[in-house]
């Protein structure tokens, strides 16, 4: 019995797209040969997206998954395996759409609600499955529904809650739903309309005056702003202007104000009733007329010196029933100065500040735009310093100036001069700063600054400031006298010097060892210095090098030189004499033992052969040793001793040829001059 798989696949009845709410079949067949005709059991199962849906065994190659009644949840992909007798195969994926959705249903908690409560709606898409959109909608009468969009992950309906504001009074609401499908979203028919009424809880407040027209300055004037409610707990009746609150009221039906109308009263106001979250109001325009002009104040200057007389002079135009002082503005309160239209006074600088004219006619004051009056006292002559406190500035760095006048009235104008030229102008309180960015070897002076402030006195100018400019040290170098080598006793002058640099100039001499060391300092007028080193000595030999600086703080230093201290030539003579006396004498006791030891071996006739010898070799030894220029070797001893030791042995003849003959070699080397 073999058989096998040829295909496996699924067929949807009526067509991969079905109508929402049409039935709707899923077959999965299976196309199988045998080698004979026999019965074969088959396991189908069918998936819809990835999950299992449908399972069932026959022996027959079709298996169908009836769905009465489809829906949307029902889109999605669908496949199938079939296995028989350990063998299985599978079909390929087909998409089934089922188009359309269910209706929703919507419900409202309250038929009938008040301005400012909140109405709960519930939106339902039964038979369907999230994920899934809800959209509710408010409709108004005459203006565009307001929609709210929720999005639901785990269930198929939604509940939202609004607000019922002013002026809603016949509402309904609808609502629909979404789902996204592989070819975008689809919609849901809208739902059923559910009609809310809306009750006011108090009717738009009303708002007059007493007078309610023709009202003038003096008047007394009387507003109120009164409701009707159907419940008076919590709520609260406000009066306002320009956003100021003049008068409010809580759990009260009307509210009451009044004051004494000015011109200023003149404007919008606003009645506004709140209850919750409900909120009315009604506006109302007041027009005040003008009882009489604000006053206006003159002033004979503005401007003046002290100790000068000052006239201030109060007026109303074709008005003169008024009650005038004429005050003086402090941030402590206004001080009248004079009950009177006119004013005159001899002024210092404390009288500076504004003055107002105030006017009263039946209770209304008025009061003019305020005058400013500045009293000036002359400036004092202006001093010119240098803020670093030095009159010095370093060549190439930048020079701050301060220009300060003790006295005078501000605001005071100060000018800087560089000479004949203007520099820079600057007005400030007491004192102004000026800042040179350009130094040169010529701006040596020619520095003042001029003063002068609103007084009639002029300009003050300052006495000349004359400043050093410091020149930095440049390229310091160092010499010595003799250089190089220096014999031990002996003096060394060093010389160290520099390029440029202005004077004072402070000369320091260092010698290097594991640490620098301070040997001499001074300070000089010049752009040189000589130190004097007495007495060298052995231990002087070293690494020397200066340094050099003045005012501008820059430390030059100069390139090392380097000083040996060698031994004098007195010195030299003295090792020498010393070296040849210690060679004469231990030659002299070298001969003394040789000839001693001949004579015992050679008998008398070595012996005088021996002292015959003597003198000879000293007298040669003497003469050649200043010949050479060095330190006599010896060679020339033992060279003449083999000499004579042959002359003897041809003289004795065979007896002599045996014997043994001894000498010395003594070598001696030349002395350093410099150890």
């Amino acid at each position: 019995q073999v058989f096998t798989f040829n295909r496996v696949e699924i067929r949807v009845q009526p067509s991969v797209k079905v109508k929402n709410g049409a039935p709707m079949s899923i077959i999965c067949h299976a196309d199988i040969s045998k080698s004979t005709d026999f019965q074969l059991k088959h396991n189908f199962t069918i998936f819809k997206d990835g999950k299992l849906v449908f399972m069932t065994v026959s022996d027959k190659e079709d298996a169908r998954y009836e769905i009465p009644v489809a829906r949307s949840s029902d889109t999605g992909d669908y496949e199938c395996t079939v296995k028989a007798d350990g063998k299985l195969s599978f079909s390929n994926s087909v998409y089934i759409w089922v188009a359309g959705m269910t209706k929703p249903i919507l419900t409202a908690d309250k038929k009938e609600v008040l301005e400012g409560e909140v109405v709960k709606l519930r939106c339902e898409l039964p038979e369907e499955v999230p994920p899934l959109e809800f959209f509710f909608r408010k409709i108004k009468t005459n203006s565009a529904p307001k929609e709210k969009r929720v999005p639901e992950q785990n269930q198929n309906f939604s509940e939202v809650e609004y607000y019922v504001e002013e002026g809603d009074n016949i509402l309904q609401f609808d609502c629909f739903g979404k789902r996204q499908v592989r070819s975008g979203w689809e919609s849901s028919q809208h739902s059923n309309k559910t009609l809310v009424t809306v009750k006011e809880p108090f009717i738009k407040p009303s708002l007059t005056t007493v007078p309610s027209g023709n009202i003038t300055e003096g008047d007394q004037i009387e507003f109120e702003c009164s409701t009707v409610a159907a419940q008076m707990r919590n709520i609260e009746i406000i009066l306002q202007k320009n956003r100021t609150i003049l008068n409010s009221v809580r759990h009260k039906k009307f509210l009451k104000y009044s004051t004494v109308a000015t011109q200023e009263d003149s404007g919008e106001y606003l009645c506004k009733v709140e209850q919750g979250a409900v909120s009315k109001t009604t506006k109302l325009n007041v027009f005040v007329s003008e009882l009489f002009p604000k006053p206006s104040l003159s002033a004979s200057m503005t401007k003046l010196d002290e100790s000068k007389d000052l006239n201030l002079s109060c007026s109303i135009n074709s008005f003169q029933r008024a009650k005038f002082s004429i005050v003086r503005k402090s941030s402590s309160g206004d001080v009248i100065l004079k009950n009177s239209t006119v004013l005159a006074m001899k002024v210092n600088v404390n009288d500076t500040g504004s003055y107002t004219c105030k006017a009263e006619v039946k209770g209304i004051v008025k009061e003019s735009k305020p005058v400013r009056i500045n009293v000036y006292a002359p400036v004092s002559k202006p001093t010119l310093s240098v803020v670093s406190g030095s009159p010095e500035v370093v060549l190439g760095k930048h020079l701050q100036l301060i220009c300060h006048s003790v006295m005078g009235t501000p605001p005071i104008t100060f000018t800087f001069y560089k000479g004949d030229e203007v520099k820079k102008n600057v007005t400030n309180d007491t004192y102004a700063m000026f800042l040179d960015e350009d130094i040169g070897l010529n701006d040596n002076g020619g520095y003042k600054c001029d003063a002068r402030n609103n007084h009639s006195s002029g300009v003050k100018t300052s006495n000349i400031l004359n400043v050093t400019v410091i020149v930095p040290i440049r390229d310091a170098s160092l010499g010595s006298v003799p250089y190089g080598e220096v014999e031990a006793g002996s003096d060394t002058a060093f010389l160290c010097s520099v390029k440029e640099g202005s004077w004072p100039i402070d000369f320091k001499f260092f010698k290097k060892t594991d640490r620098e060391v301070l040997l001499h300092e001074v300070r000089e007028y010049s752009d040189r210095t000589i130190w004097h080193k007495k007495t060298m000595k052995r231990k002087d030999t070293g690494t020397y090098y200066c340094m050099a600086s003045n005012r501008a703080s820059v430390d030059v230093r100069s390139r090392p030189i380097t000083i040996s201290v060698i031994l004098a030539t007195w010195q030299k003579g003295v090792i020498a004499a010393f070296v040849l006396t210690a060679i004469a004498g231990a030659g002299a006791v070298a001969l003394w033992w040789f000839l001693s030891k001949k004579k015992k071996a050679k008998g008398p006739s070595m012996e005088m052969s021996g002292s015959a010898l003597a003198p000879n070799l000293t007298s040669e030894k003497l003469t050649r040793q200043p010949s050479d220029g060095n330190y006599y070797s010896g060679s020339g001893y033992i060279e003449d001793n083999e000499n004579h030791m042959k002359s003897t042995d041809e003289s004795k003849g065979p007896d002599v040829e045996s014997a043994e003959v001894d000498y010395t070699e003594v070598e001696v080397s030349t002395l350093d001059p410099h150890r």
